[in-house]
């Protein structure tokens, strides 16, 4: 039938589909069905009902646990209420295990085939966190299955089978990847589909809705936009050139595509947890309200739609074997994360830069930005790249003070570093034949069709890389991974003819990244950024800031006796060759004054080029396919 959200679906076609599907579930035996009530969105309270079909005896529910695409046991148990189970009507005792408090345990009484359990989830008001955090405001809600469920502890996701409707606010629109029937009195109700699908699909909805076709042939493509406003939906032609460009660009580098359809579901609020995250034929993207029609908030998401799209192939369909456990329960391992992660971090930005979404000029300045911030780590003499990786479940969750003593997830920027490194380590070796490209489409490739899980482990990797350039790709892997010590590799980078360099005048992605997150950014000359209000979040260990006795969580009140702001700041570092820079900063109740020892300049990165290396870089951004022709008018939503 197509995308989820293609509208006019004849009601006999539906009764024949849920038929068929009847029919398909004999075996299996009835499925699960969620009622999911929305209506109180607005107010961040969601409330469930499910029937379990089971037999007299123990039976045993379980909360997710595990989401897949977060990384971590993220799943909010904390925020479930009103949790109650039932028989027949009447009420069952229940009891939380006491080791593991994703289970609960009830017991189905002699002669009952079912069991109601209600549940309320309760959102949160703030913003941070991934699908557990806000995804509720006045006008629009994100629903996240896995948030309003529990399921059989006993069975496998891919096993179990729901039938889930959604009932949402008067006047709602939505979009999601499942595949829904007529609109009826009781709400929307989809196809049945299994368990480990419906938490892969959420729901986007709002009263301020539009949906944009990308791309009309099969498989259909979609942007589906949920704001706060009216006036945030909108987006200009260019604009939407530039995401149709993205569909074009991902079918040249992959050859195939693992789903029946894909929809961006994109939110636009100012509070909602803002993050992406993947799906198989969809991605949750939360960002800024006004992030389509203000250009600093713009180029800040360039890179969010590719890299969460990549995901698709690499993460969703091939998947290192350790993350694809096919559980809610089991704890996942991360360490292949460099490629799941980092290479999808890669990937995002050259896909930016070859549909248009950020000119090379932005690209580099945002390589530059990373390239700076890698090279500043001063975790890294302790912590190798691969314990982020493997450590990711708690350094999510990090505070962000002393982030470049501890690191965090660097699995993410310094893996862009290496994959742009092994980029060119394969056209070196090949003359310039092959590229990463290739291995993209041999290892993520493969036939289209809908999707599937292809779980693959380090081993597999290097045979793949090996099978493109053949070279001693396991040692350069290992002995990036395994690493400790100064300096980031910035060997991609130089091999692409260029390097990375410092000036006094401040790169356009930073300027736009300062505006809109309110932040002064001068680690790379005093080592401090500092917040509106003059908190200082996180300072670089060994800079002139720390030297002096700066740390994380001070607040900078003046500068050379002045009270301080983002001019007279950089005015001071400026002028640092002729005037000390004196700070004056509150720490708690106390105050101090400390002289910095730094003489100037300012210092903000970019991407110089080398003289006489051929510009590979721009080479690598150059697009793979034919600019698509202007897609029809956006349709009305549901």
């Amino acid at each position: 039938m197509g995308s989820r959200n293609r509208l006019g679906w004849h009601s006999f076609a539906w009764l024949l589909f849920l038929a068929a599907a009847s029919s398909l579930r004999g075996a299996e035996g009835p499925p699960i069905t969620l009622e999911v009530d929305a209506r109180e969105a607005p107010r961040k309270i969601f409330h469930a009902k499910l029937t379990v079909p089971a037999a007299p005896g123990p039976l045993t529910l379980a909360y997710p646990r595990w989401i897949p695409g977060e990384h971590g046991p993220t799943g909010p148990i904390a925020d479930l209420a009103g949790v109650k189970f039932s028989s027949a009507g009447r009420p069952l005792a229940w009891s939380r295990d006491p080791a593991d408090m994703y289970l609960f345990h009830t017991e189905v009484p002699a002669g009952a085939e079912s069991v109601e359990a209600s549940l309320d989830y309760l959102s949160p008001a703030e913003t941070g966190g991934f699908s557990s955090g806000s995804s509720a405001t006045a006008n629009l809600a994100v629903v996240s299955w896995n948030l309003v469920l529990l399921y059989p502890a006993d069975r496998k996701p891919d096993e179990i089978r729901y039938a889930a409707s959604l009932k949402l606010p008067e006047g709602w629109k939505y979009a999601t990847a499942l595949e829904a029937g007529p609109p009826s009195p009781g709400g929307i109700r989809f196809a049945p589909v299994s368990l480990t699908t419906l938490v892969d699909s959420p729901v986007l909805a709002g009263a301020h809705f539009r949906s944009v076709t990308l791309a009309a042939e099969p498989p259909v493509h979609r942007l589906d936009i949920a704001a706060d406003s009216e006036e945030a939906l909108e987006m200009s032609p260019d604009l939407e050139g530039r995401y149709r460009a993205l569909v074009a660009e991902t079918g040249a580098l992959f050859g195939a595509r693992h789903y029946r359809h894909y929809d961006f579901l994109l939110t636009l609020s100012d509070h909602t947890a803002h993050f992406g995250l993947e799906h198989h034929e969809s991605s949750d993207d939360r960002v800024d309200e006004r992030s389509l029609i203000d250009s600093d908030r713009r180029r800040l998401m360039a890179g969010l739609l590719p890299h969460e799209m990549t995901h698709s192939w690499n993460g969703k369909y091939r998947r290192p074997a350790d993350l694809a456990v096919g559980s809610f329960s089991e704890p996942m391992r991360g360490g292949l994360l460099w490629v799941y992660e980092g290479l999808t971090e890669y990937l995002g930005q050259i896909l930016a830069a070859r549909s248009g979404l950020l000119s090379p000029e932005l690209y580099r300045e945002s390589l530059a930005l990373t390239a700076a911030e890698m090279d500043h780590q001063r975790g890294r003499v302790w912590r190798s790249l691969e314990d982020t990786a493997v450590a990711a479940q708690i350094l999510y969750g990090a505070r962000s003070d002393w982030y470049s003593w501890r690191r965090g997830v660097d699995f993410y920027p310094e893996s862009e570093l290496l994959w742009l490194e092994a980029d060119t380590a394969i056209r070196r070796e090949t003359r310039g034949r092959k590229s990463l490209d290739d291995f993209c489409r041999l290892f993520h490739g493969g036939a289209s069709g809908p999707p599937k899980i292809a779980p693959y482990t380090f081993d597999d990797v290097v045979a793949a890389l090996n099978e493109i350039a053949p070279y001693d790709w396991r040692t350069f892997w290992r002995s990036r991974l395994d690493r400790t010590g100064p300096g980031a590799p910035l060997a991609g980078i130089e091999a692409g003819g260029w390097k990375l360099a410092y000036s006094e005048e401040i790169p356009q992605m930073q300027r736009s990244a300062e505006e809109v997150r309110k932040v002064t950014d001068v680690r790379y000359s005093i080592g401090i950024s500092v917040q509106q209000d003059g908190t200082i979040p996180d300072v670089i260990p060994e800079s002139p800031a720390a030297l002096a006795g700066i740390g994380p969580g001070m607040r900078l009140v003046a500068v050379n006796g002045r009270r301080w702001s983002r001019e007279i700041l950089r005015d001071a570092i400026k002028r640092s060759r002729t005037r000390p820079v004196e700070l004056l900063v509150e720490n708690g109740e106390f105050f101090k004054t400390v002289r910095l020892e730094y003489a100037g300049p300012e210092r903000y990165p970019r991407l110089e080029r080398v003289a006489g290396k051929p510009d590979l870089l721009s080479r690598i951004l150059e697009p793979l396919a034919p600019r698509p022709s202007r897609a029809k008018k956006a349709e009305p939503p549901r």
